[in-house]
């Protein structure tokens, strides 16, 4: 399996819920904090806000480095019964050497506690486990996002220790095998 630029859906396509790739354009544009260029979909205050202004200046000159990146990097998780993204989820990059891809997300705050990361972490999650050069599934976790916390817990996650980032600070690092990964069985 190659990493398609297409949307990525839900094992279980009731939810509606899926991850679009941010057009190039609207990463460069975001990275480079202009949003008057952008199309209203992508001017929301979540998106252009402080919360993620970081993350766009990261991204987009990762993407402008390594053009195959930009498939799995940040994409918008999109509810189709809303007007506007619900919040942001993707890898880190692809996998790196030892095939360990790292996952990221976060939801609007007006909209976060309705499900949007636990099902952006299932749709990682099963994007992980079906690409062969993908042996690990790494989240590394703030101590004081509890939240973030419960959520892996549920998935199998295993704490390996704790690194500093720069943007983040203090994280403690949760690993899950792609073979222990829910689903895995059905998808064997």
């Amino acid at each position: 399996m190659t990493i398609s630029t297409q949307s990525w859906h839900h094992p279980d396509p009731d939810t509606g819920v899926r991850l679009d790739m941010i057009p190039e354009q609207v990463l460069h544009a975001l990275g480079s904090g202009d949003a008057a260029s952008l199309d209203q979909f992508y001017a929301t205050p979540f998106l252009t806000g402080a919360e993620c202004d970081w993350l766009w200046r990261i991204r987009s000159a990762q993407v402008l480095a390594s053009p195959g990146d930009a498939p799995w990097v940040t994409r918008l998780i999109v509810d189709p019964l809303l007007d506007v993204p619900v919040g942001i989820a993707g890898f880190h990059g692809p996998p790196d050497e030892t095939g360990m891809v790292e996952v990221g997300y976060r939801v609007d705050p007006p909209l976060r506690r309705r499900g949007y990361a636990r099902r952006a972490l299932e749709i990682l999650l099963n994007v992980a486990r079906e690409h062969p050069d993908v042996r690990t599934v790494r989240a590394t976790i703030s101590p004081d996002n509890v939240a973030s916390r419960a959520l892996i817990d549920g998935y199998g996650f295993v704490a390996r220790g704790e690194q500093w980032d720069d943007e983040d600070g203090l994280e403690l690092i949760y690993e899950l095998p792609v073979d222990d990964a829910p689903g895995a069985a059905e998808s064997a």
